[in-house]
């Protein structure tokens, strides 16, 4: 099916054309119609999906459509909400980028940056506005704009919005809209928190579903591999190395983590960048855009800041810390594999983070399976210790008195498979169709095909599992 299907009007389609797109994705198959009916859509998508063409292209068909006769300032028609600055920027690209042959105007707003620029587009009026909440309230409660003529209110990774705190934002920014309007939520996973809001702020949704519930993406290869908590950096380092990674995108818990082991792959020879919140905007777009590029070879992100994130040819995830929430994971590697791509998603593991592999592993359903690197065998007398996040938390293992003990019970290694030197290299590239198609500068989702991968015993002793 091509996109001339879906109802879209020959701007628009001139303006895929142009990005060299001729086929939808899954989740634009279903989503551009429904939008285009006018009814409310709770949709859920793993990230890479092109979800964000999936509501972009037919929010552009229904405003040009339906042009307003207003005079003087234009008001704000559609309003989509994203959880980062870097997601708000991504989707402002995309509107611009499908619609530069309509006559409709767009801007981005968020947090970092100057905000007398932003009330300088907005005194000029916009049609489509994309923002932060938090910006978006502050530039309300300074008269810059106002959202009593929305006609649609889009929530893009509300899971994520919730996950980090927004939900009273987002209830403050509802209060001010019109009650008559149409609202799509699109989110990476359904969880209880998300159905509440869902039941609140739809009527009647249309449910679009492209991927399994709260599940990994199948065209990424995960892979465990145990080790001590010491010699993390250095098999980190190890397999950058040995592989020759030229792209791998690196998640840790703290941003001072980050910086740590930023400065150490420095040390060792490959160049990085951290990228989280304490970073000025500036910062952090220059290190995005010298990874997208090549300038750098590893982007150390911590989870909040690596929301959004769309990157060409992302081979390689690493989890150089597991989440203690285990959603984070799903969206951690969702980094890569995305669309028709295939991706790699490696995790070192160390004896302290054994319960957030097995919460990780209910989450998603399966088992992940794990490979001992030769050389990098750990110790099966070490004891899992408290993961510290600050002067006043401490989660994991023993996190109530200092100490703890691994789950292996008898002395036994809690993690470990028979050693194997290294993992095999990726080649190949996906099929464009799966950039989150809709950026000014949409990035395109393309991933390099692991290879050589082979799978070995689970140290459950379970037959061996099979790789997603």
């Amino acid at each position: 099916m091509s996109f001339e299907t879906l109802g879209l009007r020959a701007d628009i389609l001139r303006a895929i054309a142009d990005e060299g797109y001729t086929s939808p994705t899954p989740i634009q198959l279903k989503a551009i119609p429904a939008v285009l009916q006018g009814g409310d859509i709770l949709a859920g998508a793993q990230t890479g999906t092109g979800k964000t063409a999936g509501f972009t292209l037919p929010l552009l068909e229904k405003l040009s459509a339906n042009p307003i006769q207003a005079q003087g300032r234009r008001p704000v028609r559609a309003l989509i909400l994203t959880p980062t600055r870097e997601l708000a920027a991504q989707v402002f690209e995309s509107v611009r980028t499908y619609g530069k042959y309509l006559p409709l105007r767009a801007t981005v707003v968020f947090g970092g940056v100057s905000i007398n620029p932003q009330m300088m587009k907005l005194r000029g009026g916009v049609d489509i506005l994309v923002a932060t909440p938090g910006r978006l309230l502050d530039l309300v409660n300074q008269n810059a704009v106002s959202l009593r003529e929305v006609e649609v209110l889009i929530l893009d990774e509300a899971d994520r919005m919730l996950d980090m705190g927004f939900i009273h934002d987002i209830k403050k920014v509802l209060a001010m809209l019109p009650k008559k309007r149409q609202n799509l939520l699109f989110s990476a996973t359904f969880s209880d928190e998300i159905k509440t809001l869902a039941d609140k702020l739809l009527n009647q949704p249309t449910l679009i579903e492209v991927a399994r519930r709260n599940t990994a993406s199948e065209r990424v290869t995960q892979r465990v591999h145990p080790v001590d908590r010491n010699r993390k950096r250095e098999m980190l380092s190890f397999l950058i190395k040995q592989d020759d990674w030229q792209q791998v995108l690196i998640f840790i818990r703290t941003k001072h983590g980050a910086n740590k082991l930023t400065e150490q792959l420095n040390d060792d020879g490959i160049s990085a960048a951290a990228i989280h919140g304490n970073k000025s905007q500036g910062a952090r777009t220059k290190a995005l855009e010298d990874f997208k590029r090549g300038a750098i070879r590893a982007l150390v992100a911590t989870d909040i800041a690596a929301r959004g994130i769309d990157i060409d040819q992302l081979p390689h995830v690493v989890n150089y810390e597991l989440p203690n929430v285990p959603e984070d994971y799903v969206h951690r590697i969702g980094r890569t594999g995305r669309a028709d791509a295939e991706g790699e998603a490696i995790s070192l593991v160390c004896v302290d983070e054994i319960k957030f592999l097995r919460d990780i592993e209910k989450l998603i359903k399966r088992d992940i399976d794990q490979e001992v690197l030769a050389g990098f065998e750990p110790d099966p007398n070490v004891r899992a210790e408290p993961i510290v996040l600050g002067r006043r938390m401490t989660i994991g293992a023993g996190a109530g008195n200092g100490r703890g003990r691994s789950g292996s019970g008898s002395g036994k290694p809690a993690l470990g498979a028979k050693p194997k030197n290294g993992a095999g290299k990726p080649q190949g590239r996906s099929n464009p169709g799966g950039k989150s198609q809709g950026g000014a500068n949409g990035s395109q989702a393309n991933g390099n095909k692991p290879a050589g991968n082979s799978s070995n015993k689970n140290y459950r002793g379970n037959k061996p599992k099979q790789a997603v």
